[in-house]
């Protein structure tokens, strides 16, 4: 009887989630603009409570974070918008070098007695796909942004109750709920947006800086690829880097990719594996397999930008399983590993 009633509630869970899942796929173009505006929200809390502690009202601190935030996206766009309007104009002339180049590398090979398909050298050093990864994620992004209006409204909703969230909270006195879920969850949330908001910038600005120095072409658009990708858990860097090296490859030689290549490798092992785990302490409270299948799952149920917030929603999932003594051994498989001293302290 207890094995037929334990059964029944695992179908039944399983069924709830089956439709959960369905209902925020068949929402994702709802969804995605709040989860987006969320996301900027939690960027910006920091600097408006920085203003309000200087004794900066708050109209006055949401009014200079939002300006601030308009005027970044104006600029950046603007640089980015120019560069990816030139370079599609000059895509088929890099797509004919680089099958140039390619037709001498097979000639190269067939005087070894090497036989390539023409199809599988095409397929594999193909401009117009490589291109077409980056543009599809900065086109979701940009579909995101095309509602700019809605977000920043939404935004500055959020900052304006995050101002008068405390003063209800105090006002409800003892029968206010307990915040200390909530607060450990935004805490764990700023502090890795903020944190890999800055590494972004940081890996962005390297990037542009060495393709630059190299005399790549459109090195800023390729710093805000990597700005953006660098979000993107795992792959995002490796994903980020393609373009460049195929567009080096075409413009300046199979030397210049070495060179961007190891430019490349260098800044992201800088940026992820020094001055990012620095920052970030023991990480986000996720497993790195966690990470991959969240990126995975979220990058399937809402799209291009549910890759970009795979993180934060998988942190909202596990805090959500701690809450609850029976889901709480999901949590702790969620977690990133347990040292035997640890865990022996916890117990």
């Amino acid at each position: 009887m207890s094995f037929s009633s334990g059964g029944e509630k695992f179908l039944i869970s399983g069924a709830c989630l089956v439709i959960l899942i369905a209902g925020i796929q068949a929402a994702a173009p709802l969804l995605v603009p709040f989860l987006m505006a969320a996301f900027i929200a939690c960027i910006c809390l920091p600097p408006m409570q920085w203003l309000m502690d200087r004794k900066v009202p708050a109209t006055a601190a949401v009014f200079l974070v939002i300006s601030g935030l308009v005027l970044i996206g104006l600029s950046l766009t603007a640089f980015a918008g120019a560069s990816v309007s030139d370079f599609s104009q000059n895509l088929p002339l890099y797509q004919a070098r680089l099958e140039e180049q390619m037709a001498e590398f097979i000639l190269w090979l067939l005087g070894f007695g090497v036989t390539v398909p023409d199809t599988t050298v095409h397929d594999l050093f193909n401009l117009s796909a490589a291109m077409g990864m980056a543009g599809a994620f900065l086109s979701g992004i940009g579909n995101v942004l095309a509602n700019t209006f809605f977000i920043v409204l939404t935004v500055i909703f959020i900052m304006f109750e995050a101002v008068a969230l405390p003063h209800k909270w105090a006002y409800l006195g003892e029968h206010a709920p307990s915040t200390d879920a909530v607060r450990q969850f935004m805490e764990s949330v700023n502090r890795y947006l903020i944190i890999k908001t800055a590494v972004s910038i940081a890996t962005g600005a390297a990037v542009t800086l060495w393709l630059t120095i190299l005399g790549v072409d459109y090195p800023i658009l390729w710093g805000v690829v990597a700005f953006l990708f660098n979000f993107v858990p795992n792959i995002g860097s490796i994903i980020a880097a393609v373009p460049a090296l195929l567009l080096a490859l075409v413009q300046l030689g199979p030397e210049a990719v070495l060179y961007t290549g190891a430019g490349y490798i260098v800044i992201n092992l800088v940026m992820g594996n020094a001055i990012e785990p620095r920052f970030m302490g023991r990480g986000v409270g996720l497993s790195t397999l966690v990470v991959f299948v969240s990126l995975v799952f979220w990058g399937w149920t809402l799209g291009l930008v549910g890759m970009l917030l795979s993180v934060p929603l998988t942190m909202i999932v596990k805090i959500a399983l701690e809450a609850r003594d029976e889901t709480r051994w999901i949590a702790v498989l969620l977690g990133p590993d347990i040292e035997p001293e640890e865990a022996k302290s916890e117990v």
